[in-house]
């Protein structure tokens, strides 16, 4: 079946219009805005170079962004032209795939996201035989991953030739790293538009489908997976089984030339008995971290055992480190009105992400840690030190911050 025809005029449009604004240019240069001059006419010509297949994605421009722990995580900033092809192969093959991908793949899917994937495994180790955590990290996943490998997967559900080769030609694509090309010979970029998706089915196939049909089948007591892009844990009753789970998994992802990552993969105990093992073996009650939080053995008014939450110290570094960077660059470059809605919003954003049941203690701690360096950086504007705490409690009630405030309540019966 024809897939590529999808690729038109209309439909192209439909993708540009959905594209965001305001981002980065990639090689070419061209923002969003230019593009959108002259735009039937431009998307006539590149509809046709796609039905001649002589379209070629430009190289995406590679940038690095930091990870908060002293390192730097690789992006690759498209062409204009090429994220409109990209978004329109992503919903094709999203049409495709969404029948086929398992409710516990949550990372870029529709109606899908990572509150949902933090409910289920709470509710999961709250409510279920859940006494083992198989925590695992795939070792630089989206720079590794096989681009024939993908490709096989792919033709598994895909048969048009033309789609094929477009998603080859991306793939092949390359970067721009300081003014040189690189050929990319595996992999698939952070930050373009198709990765997620080219991601989500190659771990489908590896991964999700693999411990549908056979892990479940092997395992004796109860097993689940939760998984976020290429982040993901798998819950278990037994430690034995948690054994064998870890074991297979490292079998497996050799198996398609990908490594876990030795420091960050392991086995260990958790759930409603965790606390009394850990004060019977006189040690620490474990603790975890999964999609920017810790999870730790806590317990409801009545007693009862329940999964804690807090924001993880590495994360909070991180942000911490940002906020502080910003507004040390921010408060002498523009009017403090006008940077004080920006901070609004980075709090409400920050808020909307790590605002979850049980962690109102960090976020409250952000917001205070806000206003601390807000305090410390209007300071440091000239040499006269005016705001003291008494005005800058004068200041927040005159121009008040976005109080902190739990966005994901995950006890609410729906």
């Amino acid at each position: 079946m024809s897939l590529a025809h999808h690729l038109n005029v209309e439909f192209l449009k439909d993708c540009y219009y959905h594209l965001a604004r305001n981002k980065a240019v990639g090689v070419d240069g061209v923002s969003w805005q230019a593009y959108e001059i002259g735009l039937d006419d431009r998307l006539e010509e590149l509809v046709s170079r796609l039905k001649r297949k002589t379209f070629k994605p430009l190289p995406s421009k590679r940038v690095y962004i930091p990870k908060g722990d002293g390192e730097f995580r690789p992006l690759g900033i498209s062409a204009i032209e090429s994220k409109i092809v990209e978004s329109g192969i992503a919903r094709i093959l999203g049409s495709i795939y969404e029948a086929d991908f398992f409710d516990y793949s949550y990372g870029f899917r529709p109606y899908k996201n990572a509150h949902q994937a933090l409910k289920v495994m709470g509710d999961s180790i709250n409510g279920k035989p859940v006494n083992h955590v198989v925590e695992a990290d795939i070792k630089g996943f989206f720079d590794n991953v096989e681009h024939e490998l993908l490709m096989e997967f792919i033709r598994i559900r895909i048969k048009d030739s033309s789609l094929l080769l477009l998603v080859e030609t991306f793939l092949k694509a390359g970067y721009v790293d300081d003014n040189h090309l690189v050929k990319t010979e595996k992999g698939t970029p952070q930050g373009s538009i198709l990765s997620p998706m080219l991601s989500n089915i190659f771990l489908h196939y590896v991964l999700d489908k693999w411990f549908n049909d056979i892990v479940l089948s092997h395992v004796r007591g109860y097993a689940e997976l939760v998984r976020y892009a290429d982040d993901f844990i798998c819950l278990v009753q037994s430690k034995r089984d948690a054994n064998r789970i870890l074991n297979a998994l490292q079998n497996r992802f050799g198996k398609y030339q990908l490594q876990l990552h030795p420091d960050k993969t392991s086995t260990f105990s958790f759930g409603r008995y965790e606390k009394q093992n850990a004060h019977r073996e006189n040690r620490k009650a474990n603790t975890f971290d999964f999609l920017g939080l810790t999870h730790y053995c806590d317990k409801t008014r009545k007693g009862y055992f329940k999964v804690g939450r807090k924001t993880s110290a590495k994360k909070f570094r991180a942000k911490a480190k940002d906020l502080n960077r910003w507004l040390k660059a921010i408060r002498n470059q523009v009017l403090t009105n006008d940077w004080w809605k920006i901070l609004s919003s980075k709090l409400r954003g920050h808020y909307e992400y790590y605002g979850v049941s049980e962690n109102y203690r960090s976020i409250d701690k952000f917001y205070k840690l806000a206003i601390k360096l807000v305090k410390k950086w209007l300071n440091r504007r000239s040499q006269k030190r005016k705001m003291n705490w008494e005005k800058m409690g004068q200041y927040l009630l005159l121009y008040p911050l976005p109080k902190p405030r739990i966005r994901h309540n995950f006890y609410v019966v729906t």
